[in-house]
This record gives C-alpha cells, sequence and structure tokens, in this order.
C-alpha cells in the first residue's frame, strides 16, 4: 500500500528512540544510564492522584466538553493571571492532550502551504515535523551558543519577507535550558510587532527554573504582543504528569475557537480523569514542584561541574528545563577502536553500545556539534553517568 505523501515524509522522534532503544537494553539485563528521556523522574504527587481517583468513584468517565471542563478552564486563567499577568476567559482556553496537542493544533489552524515559520535553534524534535505536516516552511535561526542559545531582533529581521506567518519562542527551551529575559523578549517583541507575526510561545518548563531567574510570557509585555501569541503550557513537567496527557493554549477567541473545531474531529475531548486531577495539580499545594525544581538545580549544578571538568567540553549553563546541551566538536576525528567519531550522532551510538550512557544527539534538535543530556534521574544514575562518559572520552584516541 502506497501511504501519503504527509506520511512518508514524517520522521519518528529521536528522543523517544534512543529512550526505546535504552529501555529494550535495560529490559534485557545491561546496565544502561538513561540521560535521553525528558520526563521527570519523580511520582505525580499524591493530591493529584487522590483527585483522579475521586473522579473515577465519582463517574466523572464520560465525554466532556471538547475544550476541556469549566472548572480546569477557570483554574488555567486563574494561574495565567497570577503567575503571568495574563487576563484570558475561559473560552480563550483550550485543553489538549498534553502540550504536544496543542502545539499541533496551533500550527494547523495558523499555518497553510507556503507560509514561512521562524524556527530558532537548537529546537525541540517535533517542532520541526509539526510546522512540515501544515505545509508550512520552517525558516531556522541558528542560536549561538556565546549568546546563550537565544536569538536576537536582528536575526529575526534578517529572515522575515511577505511569507512569514509564525514566529516559535520556547523558554526555558527544550533542549538548551536558555531562559529569555524580560528585556530579550521586549525586543523581540517589538520586531514582532513591526512584522505582525503570530507568535507560538511554548512555556512548558516555566516552573522549572534556576538561579533566581524569572520567567515571562511574551505576552504579558503589551496588549499587541497579547493579541499576537498563543501560550502553549500544561502540567506534564512541573507536577511529574507526563503519562496524564493534559496540556492547554490559551489565545486569541477566533484562534481558540478554531483549534477546539479542529480538536472536536480529530481526539474530542482530554481524559476526563486526568482532568479532574489536572485541577488539583494547578489548584493544589505547589510544595512538591518546589522541592523538585530544588532537586533539579543540585542535579544540574554537578552534572554541569563534571561536564566542565571534562577536557574540550563545553556547556552552557541553563537557567531552566532540566537538560544539559554541552559541544562535543573538539572530539571530532577521534576514534574507538576502529571507529571514527565524526559527529554527535557518531558519538552517541558509541556511547551506549560501548557504555551504555544513553544521551540524544544534537542532530535531532538542529545542532549535531552537541548531544543533550536531561538531568530528571536521581544523582546516583548522574554520578555513575558522568563516570562513564568521562572514561569514555579519555579513551578516545
Amino acid at each position: 500500500m502506497r501511504l501519503s505523501n504527509r506520511a512518508s515524509n514524517i520522521s519518528p522522534s529521536p528522543t523517544l528512540a534512543i529512550d526505546a532503544k535504552a529501555k529494550k537494553m535495560m529490559a534485557e539485563g545491561e546496565k544502561v544510564i538513561n540521560f535521553g528521556v525528558g520526563e521527570p523522574d519523580f511520582d505525580t504527587p499524591e493530591l493529584i492522584k487522590a483527585a483522579a481517583i475521586k473522579a473515577i468513584q465519582t463517574g466523572m468517565t464520560k465525554y466532556t466538553p471538547v475544550a476541556g471542563i469549566e472548572q480546569l478552564k477557570k483554574a488555567i486563567v486563574k494561574k495565567l493571571k497570577q503567575d503571568n499577568g495574563l487576563d484570558y476567559q475561559p473560552n480563550q482556553i483550550v485543553v489538549s492532550v498534553g502540550a504536544k496537542h496543542s502545539l499541533y493544533n496551533t500550527f494547523q489552524v495558523l499555518c497553510q502551504e507556503g507560509d514561512e515559520v521562524v524556527l530558532p535553534a537548537p529546537y525541540w524534535v517535533s517542532y520541526l515535523e509539526q510546522i512540515r505536516l501544515t505545509g508550512a516552511v520552517p525558516r531556522i535561526i541558528e542560536a549561538r551558543a556565546d549568546n546563550g542559545f537565544k536569538i536576537t531582533p536582528e536575526d529575526v529581521d534578517r529572515v522575515v519577507n511577505e511569507r512569514t506567518k509564525v514566529i516559535l519562542l520556547n523558554s526555558p527551551s527544550n533542549p538548551t535550558g536558555a531562559v529569555y529575559t524580560r528585556a530579550e523578549l521586549e525586543a523581540l517583541g517589538e520586531v514582532i510587532v513591526k512584522h505582525k507575526l503570530m507568535v507560538i510561545s511554548d512555556e512548558i518548563y516555566e516552573k522549572l527554573i534556576y538561579d533566581n531567574l524569572e520567567h515571562i510570557s511574551i505576552a504579558a509585555l503589551s496588549p499587541e504582543l497579547k493579541d499576537l501569541t498563543v501560550v502553549i503550557n500544561g502540567v506534564s513537567k512541573a507536577y511529574a504528569m507526563t503519562g496524564w496527557r493534559i496540556g492547554y493554549a490559551a489565545a486569541p477567541v477566533s484562534i481558540a475557537r478554531a483549534m477546539t473545531d479542529l480538536q472536536s474531529h480529530s481526539t474530542s475531548n482530554p481524559t476526563s480523569i486526568a482532568q479532574a486531577a489536572s485541577v488539583a495539580a494547578i489548584e493544589g499545594t505547589q510544595e512538591p514542584l518546589k522541592q523538585m525544581v530544588s532537586e533539579f538545580a543540585k542535579r544540574r549544578d554537578y552534572m554541569l561541574e563534571r561536564l566542565q571538568s571534562i577536557p574540550g567540553i563545553y556547556c552552557d549553563r541553563p537557567g531552566g528545563a532540566f537538560y544539559l546541551f554541552p559541544e562535543i566538536s573538539s572530539y571530532f576525528g577521534k576514534s574507538y577502536g576502529h571507529i571514527v567519531i565524526n559527529s554527535a550522532t557518531d558519538f552517541a551510538g558509541l556511547l551506549l553500545n560501548e557504555v551504555k550512557v544513553a544521551v540524544v544527539p544534537g542532530v535531532a534538535f538542529g545542532c549535531d556539534k552537541n548531544f543533550r543530556l536531561s538531568y530528571a534521574t536521581s544523582m546516583e544514575n548522574i554520578k555513575e553517568g558522568m563516570d562513564r562518559i568521562a572514561d569514555f572520552l579519555s579513551d578516545l584516541n
């Protein structure tokens, strides 16, 4: 059977592929240190689980409105006001099956054949595929490591043309952990308003931020920017709820309505039970989140120190998320046995096969000089994994 061009052109997620291979090796008895997966290793807090159990017991197992239950949408509205200084109404909130689904809906209703989308690199792997699925063309801007992997207004001005429709911003970033400051976003905002670009602002890592940095939503900077922005967020990362699959978008009414109509013909409503649990996550105590962030900060500091002690490795200090994105290019041309390392992909393959450490090569994020490490794993695993990486690199010829 011949597949559609759309299906034939989709690339599988490299991050999920690495995770799947690592887990297969572990199931076969290998002791693999998995730095590849992008989810908290903490359990979902008990009050959230209890809310889900109560929802089941009270019969909340039927269809809900497509865009989410009113209680959850009101909780999100309140959260956006308190945390981000953003005023929305419930009819501007669309709850979906994870933030990835929220992004997919947004790209589908904003973009069409021939449009261009400004995409900073390094980028999260699914942005590229979701843009292409609309028929739009990604206009990639390579963000420089010496600028903290953040783009500038001049970068945007250089690529914008009459076909440019959308710009994607992700702060804190996956894979780099970069966090845009208020001043940086204000400068970008001027260019965005000038060109009347729509902004898709992916803020899923908003709560995972360190060093007393402040998360700023670009939509909060001015009424003009708010009208041009779709804010994407969810409960997966902040509340260790990756498997519950609840994300949301906050958008101008016309966009929210279009996203709801699209969703009505795909997934319909997100899971009713997970929606009830998400209300508890957003409205309940934030103490488990604070404890998780504190532990992530310790892990980041340790892993960063270990990386920076390895000759030839450069790694920027991330301000958020739970990733490090070190550069490995100084080792290109070196060999392990008879195998020469010419890319981060070569490095990642050897690392997994030879010393049982899983990392994601940067080619998945548009930058094959780097690789991504997740510190969403135990300190014990981090210490052993970093020992293995350091020993592996010292053995290269």
